[in-house]
């Protein structure tokens, strides 16, 4: 198993206060499958948890490849597994518009994962399983830094590009 570092990334220009802005139809719901989680079940309650973000910093080979993109709206979405089982399902959207060739707002499919760790404050999910054409979700996964009992930041690794996304408030 491939263990993923947390990139920890700062600039010497701003020091990093990290708001989360999750959403839900429901406190409970939501606090729920974010028990679970936390707690590092793959066995979650229904439900969901929604992490805004409006920066993002890519990195490849753990070096930045990019400067901030401020103003870059995402949104990760952790659920239940939509397919029935163990673990959830992770999907990325961009919320700055619909795609003109897709016609949607996805920027990463839906994955499913499951979570391989829980250290300390930080959840590592790692995708199980395939897509209709048989393409592996074991190339992807996230990590989920969670502070105050909210989630503060999302790294989404592409493992067989040696890719991270750190995605901030």
């Amino acid at each position: 198993m491939t263990s993923v570092k947390l990139i920890n990334y700062s600039s010497s220009t701003a020091d990093w206060n990290f708001l989360v802005n999750l959403q839900d139809t429901s406190n409970k719901t939501m606090d729920s499958i974010l028990d679970d989680i936390i707690s590092g079940s793959n066995q979650p309650r229904e439900g969901f948890v929604l992490f805004d973000s409006s920066d993002h910093v890519r990195f490849e080979n753990n070096v930045p490849v990019t400067g901030h993109n401020y103003n870059c709206h995402r949104q990760i979405k952790i659920e239940k597994n939509i397919k029935g089982g163990e673990g959830y399902t992770v999907t990325i959207f961009n919320l700055d518009g619909v795609h003109p060739l897709w016609r949607d707002n996805v920027q990463m499919a839906p994955k499913r994962m499951r979570i391989e760790s829980v250290v300390g404050n930080i959840i590592e999910m790692r995708g199980f399983g395939e897509d209709t054409f048989g393409n592996s979700f074991a190339d992807y996964g996230i990590s989920i830094k969670i502070e105050d009992g909210a989630i503060t930041v999302v790294q989404l690794n592409m493992f067989d590009r040696f890719t991270s996304i750190v995605y901030l408030p």
